[in-house]
């Protein structure tokens, strides 16, 4: 089994995104007041090889999100630019890969915010997961209230629930197992959204940790520190400690999506010191 990391281009935000300043609505509306701005961030999505077909954790980013300024979402509009060209889009990286559009079995999305299925084009022919709630709060014209942008999303769009039981898997209340073989969980990380998931790939004795936005960078994890986007920064709390108890049981590397040192801790095997 392998992982592939896969940068599909680069986004910039504003600080108080990545570090939550305050709580409740005060938190959020510190992401429009923030006069700063990140350095220019990965997006990265995931491939990874298994005996069962190859699964796709997020698709990245698209060329079409560079289309963004004209949304008249105020969010999409002023605080969140992106950089990605063509050929940096995950299908044409698969491909470079020797991985095929048939390869890709399935395809998780741990949310639906659209640097993380801004590839969906790629796999008409892939099952797709979404966690049912987040389709549910994602959908009609909350949705787009939220900040979900789902005319961006391909007509054929229909993924399948992801329902996790009530079947803990380390400090994790709610889990799936997504291969035959039981080495691929899907658990939930609530805080990001209210149903974010994040998957975890068991590789001999050791536990790659496909975050997702649980966090924006693994110092953030480690600190405990809630990302501005949360709506209840407590609950983003809590799954930012449960991650943490896990790592202390399990040697594990930490890879959220826009860390720009997650391609090289894959790369070079580095997990969390406790």
């Amino acid at each position: 089994m392998r992982v592939h990391a896969i940068q599909t281009g680069t986004v910039r935000i504003e600080t108080a995104q990545v570090a939550g300043r305050g709580h409740g609505f005060r938190r959020q509306l510190a992401m429009f007041t923030d006069p700063n701005w990140t350095d220019w961030l990965p997006t990265y999505a995931w491939a990874i090889e298994h005996q069962e077909g190859v699964i796709v954790v997020d698709t990245g980013q698209g060329t079409h999100l560079l289309e963004s300024a004209q949304s008249c979402h105020p969010y999409v509009r002023w605080e969140v630019a992106f950089r990605i060209e063509r050929e940096q889009e995950i299908g044409p990286q698969l491909r470079a890969l020797g991985i095929g559009a048939r390869d890709v079995k399935k395809v998780v999305l741990t949310h639906l915010h659209m640097d993380h299925d801004g590839g969906l084009v790629h796999f008409p022919n892939s099952e797709i997961f979404v966690a049912r709630d987040e389709m549910r709060a994602a959908s009609g014209w909350m949705g787009r209230i939220r900040g979900y942008l789902p005319h961006r999303w391909p007509t054929w769009f229909d993924p399948l629930p992801l329902d996790l039981a009530a079947e803990p898997f380390g400090p994790f209340m709610r889990s799936r197992r997504l291969t035959d073989a039981g080495d691929i969980i899907v658990v939930g990380t609530p805080g990001h959204t209210a149903d974010h998931v994040s998957v975890l790939v068991q590789d001999g004795d050791m536990t790659v940790f496909l975050a997702g936005d649980a966090s924006y960078n693994q110092a953030l994890m480690v600190a405990g520190t809630a990302d501005g986007v949360s709506a209840n920064d407590k609950i983003s709390t809590a799954t930012l400690e449960t991650i943490g108890t896990y790592a202390k049981s399990r040697s594990t590397i930490y890879l959220p999506t826009h860390d720009p040192e997650s391609g090289t801790r894959l790369a070079n095997r580095c997990i969390i010191m406790s």
